[in-house]
């Protein structure tokens, strides 16, 4: 929005450092525009709180500075991760898209499953295995499921061990 003529006059832009810089939870973020509108949200923000533990403020600072290389590595630590849950999401008969992005994959659960509570469960009691039923989020997300990126290559080889035992997968509703 900011490289609109004039929009910096009116305009802040805010976002966050939680998914593009592996802060997810600290509640870290950037906000750009003008100084007068900067200052207005500072005078806000200095009545709500006493700001930021001073760690956190000196690792947002270091994140900002990370070159084109952190992300690229970052990027493809997470399309190794990726294709795992792929292998994963594929053994529980699901359907993804392949082009999806960011630190979660969405799946719709196959047709033998009321809602993804009841295949979340499966899993869950079956496997040993969480996943997160769409559900949670509202009642767009009841027939899909979400797995994170987040865990190491091998726990997502250990939770696809785990559906083949636990399931017996060519026992899988669909």
């Amino acid at each position: 929005m900011l490289s609109i003529e004039g929009a910096k006059d009116v305009v802040i832009e805010l976002n966050s450092l939680s998914k593009s810089h592996n802060m997810a939870g600290w509640r870290v973020g950037v906000l750009c525009g003008a100084a007068e509108r900067i200052n207005e949200v500072l005078r806000f923000k200095s009545n709500m709180d006493s700001g930021m533990f001073l760690p956190l403020q000196l690792a947002a600072a270091k994140a900002l500075t990370l070159g084109k290389e952190w992300h690229e590595e970052v990027n493809a630590i997470y399309a190794e991760r990726r294709e795992k849950v792929f292998e994963l999401l594929d053994l529980l008969q699901c359907s993804y898209s392949k082009n999806q992005v960011g630190m979660f994959v969405w799946a719709k659960i196959p047709s033998g499953y009321n809602d993804c509570f009841q295949i979340a469960d499966e899993v869950l009691y079956k496997a040993n295995v969480f996943i997160t039923p769409g559900g949670i989020f509202g009642g767009a997300g009841e027939q899909y499921i979400r797995i994170s990126l987040c865990g190491s290559i091998e726990k997502f080889q250990e939770a696809i061990e785990r559906v083949k035992n636990g399931l017996q997968v060519d026992k899988l509703k669909g």
